[in-house]
């Protein structure tokens, strides 16, 4: 099975084909995106790049835009000061699916 590395949103995945993840917020065109690998792994061989590896590319379909993820509780409190903040914020994120490894 052939795996790879992507960089994207400021993170790295190890991704296979055929799987689905969700990642940072990504605008694409027409529902398809392309990475460059960092790192191909191919049975026992394995291709590390300086930073990406030539001629290899990873192809993906956008299954969903703008999801967005569980709400994370931000609270500043201070005993006896009558300070009390409560915050929330909801990350947005896209999921892919990886097509092939070429």
């Amino acid at each position: 099975m052939k795996k790879a590395v992507i960089q994207t949103g400021g993170k790295q995945y190890l991704v296979s084909e055929g799987e689905t993840f969700d990642v940072e917020l990504v605008e694409s065109e027409k529902g398809k995106i392309s990475f460059d690998a960092l790192l191909v792994i191919d049975g026992d061989k394995a291709d590390v790049g300086a930073p990406t590896v030539a001629k290899v590319k990873v192809n993906a379909d956008v299954v969903a835009e703008d999801i967005q993820a569980d709400k994370v509780m931000s609270i500043r409190y201070k005993a006896k000061k009558r300070v009390h903040t409560v915050r929330g914020h909801r990350q947005h994120h896209t999921k892919l699916k990886i097509t092939s490894i070429a």
